[in-house]
């Protein structure tokens, strides 16, 4: 139910504080982790993982934008330091004359195989083993309810 307020109290601040604080301090983490494991900046993880997702490794540059949560431009630039490392290809869109087909590459397969367990193993220790299970179900749920209200409030899912 909304709150009558139109500020936050005390306590809500705080707790908006302690949350933002501490998110962020753990994606810096995480990153850094990543990283130094892997070689794979979240970024790369992030589009690697998208790629991975898809049937035949490949997508739209503008639905990958869309799936990473990127502007197309910042996209642009992260997509052309992966071709150059030869994570992604892009090809013109058999469809589209217009659109791009972004590919993962057979390097970019190996590099998200290799880095995912790292990965993983950094976020069971860093996030999973933090909480109880009850804790880890409560975070889905405030997790989901803040997606849907920022989905209700016109924003992306």
């Amino acid at each position: 139910m909304p709150r009558t307020r139109q500020l936050p109290d005390r306590a809500e601040l705080r707790a908006w504080r302690d949350f933002i604080e501490t998110t962020e301090v753990l994606r810096t983490v995480l990153a850094g982790r990543l990283q130094s494991d892997t070689g794979l900046s979240p970024g790369d993880y992030a589009v690697l993982l998208a790629l991975s997702e898809t049937e035949h490794g490949r997508m739209r540059s503008s639905e990958l934008a869309a799936q990473v949560g990127w502007e197309r431009s910042r996209l642009s630039h992260h997509l052309g330091r992966m071709e150059r490392r030869q994570l992604i290809r892009r090809e013109k869109a058999a469809t589209d004359s217009r659109g791009a087909q972004i590919v993962l590459a057979p390097a970019g397969r190996t590099a998200f195989r290799e880095a995912t367990a790292p990965h993983l193993r950094a976020v069971r220790e860093l996030f999973v083993d933090a909480l109880t299970p009850a804790q880890i179900e409560a975070a889905a749920g405030i997790a989901a309810a803040l997606r849907e209200h920022l989905v209700r409030l016109g924003h992306r899912e």
